[in-house]
């Protein structure tokens, strides 16, 4: 069955970096247009970043020069770099991967921006 499997979350400070990794098995993630959403304790899931199967990519306000969302279509998975991290960036992160008639997300991984 299709799995997406996130990776890379972790404590780190304020001004700090990580890198998510979201890899896809039991499909061809060429295919599928490509999400990372987060849920801050609290707060609403939110779409962060996408890009598409041929690798347009787009974030949100709140991450845009920070964050970069990229894809190895050969290795199956997606990456989001995140740079210059804020409390405020704190969350679960979750991928997803859609095409029609079909959408599958990952279980998540923490990600906590505090010193």
């Amino acid at each position: 069955q299709v799995q997406l499997v996130e990776s890379g979350g972790g404590l780190v400070q304020p001004g700090g970096s990580l890198t998510l990794s979201c890899v896809v098995s039991g499909t061809l993630m060429r295919f599928y247009d490509m999400d990372w959403y987060r849920e801050p304790p609290g707060k609403r899931r939110e779409l962060v970043a996408s890009i598409t199967n041929s690798g347009t990519a787009n974030s949100a306000d709140s991450v845009k020069g920070r964050f970069t969302i990229s894809r190895d279509n050969a290795k199956n998975t997606m990456y989001l770099q995140m740079n210059s991290l804020r409390p405020e960036d704190t969350a679960v992160y979750y991928c997803k991967g859609k095409r029609i008639g079909y959408e599958y997300w990952g279980q998540g991984t923490q990600v906590t921006v505090s010193s």
